[in-house]
């Protein structure tokens, strides 16, 4: 990326997408972001039960774990995390039958003692996008941060906005020191298919994301892209409430993605 770095921009443009548009297509699969809010008092031992018993029954039953975080300002008790199946239906199949798994079930009743660890769940089933890159579930060579960002699209325009993205901003990114990880859009079918992109980010801390974005925001080739897309799309491409929601997460320490 150093080196992409040097290149001018329309290079560096040409050089991403063909990179990201041959690893998306590589990769098929369903993701599923789930949000789990922990009673008071329970989060730690909701992450124990994680650590020491999900990650491997997941994977037993043919889920692919992919990370797990919490919010860097906590303040609702949060687990997010993202899994992977071939399809929806092997999504299903696999919960289906862990749910019925005696050790499971054994781990559930063990942990809850207590008192249930989960008081509300919130799901989303996601696709790749055809430029994002190819995620590598790893841990980076230095800690990070990552970066939850959720974009609602104007009516009719999630693919001018995935367009914008495609043929400019996440090689803007990238020029600005920001790390693309992947992109997605909600599966068809599902609520927010038709006006949502759902993406990850690594930054090397919540300040270094600040100075990136400032100075993409003031980024000549950053300010001609929006405007011919959102003359093209007939005017912003987000929903003005809620239009973009940012979220810094922290890789738990069992997450495979840090």
């Amino acid at each position: 990326m150093r080196r992409l770095l040097l290149l001018p921009l329309a290079l560096v443009t040409l050089t991403l997408m063909t990179a990201t548009t041959s690893a998306a297509e590589k990769d098929a699969r369903v993701y599923e972001m789930r949000v789990y809010y922990a009673p008071p008092g329970k989060l730690d031992a909701l992450n124990a039960r994680f650590k020491n018993h999900t990650l491997k029954m997941f994977e037993k039953h043919g889920l692919t774990n992919v990370g797990y975080f919490v919010p860097v300002d906590n303040k609702e008790n949060k687990l997010v995390y993202f899994i992977s199946a071939p399809s929806k239906a092997a999504r299903d199949k696999a919960l289906q039958a862990m749910g019925g798994d005696a050790d499971w079930k054994k781990a559930v009743a063990d942990s809850e003692k207590d008192g249930k660890l989960v008081s509300k769940i919130e799901s989303r089933f996601l696709t790749v996008t055809e430029y994002s890159p190819l995620l590598k579930v790893e841990k980076g060579a230095e800690e990070r941060v990552f970066e939850l960002r959720t974009y609602t699209a104007t009516k009719g325009n999630l693919g001018h906005l995935n367009d914008r993205f495609k043929n400019h901003t996440i090689a803007l990114f990238a020029k600005h020191g920001m790390t693309n990880l992947i992109y997605w859009n909600v599966l068809a079918g599902e609520k927010g298919a038709d006006d949502t992109l759902i993406y990850l980010l690594a930054h090397k801390s919540k300040e270094a994301a600040a100075k990136s974005f400032d100075a993409f925001r003031k980024d000549p080739d950053w300010l001609a892209a929006r405007k011919a897309s959102e003359e093209k799309g007939g005017g912003s491409l987000t929903a003005e409430k809620n239009g973009v929601v940012s979220e810094f997460l922290v890789p738990t320490d069992y997450s495979p993605l840090k």
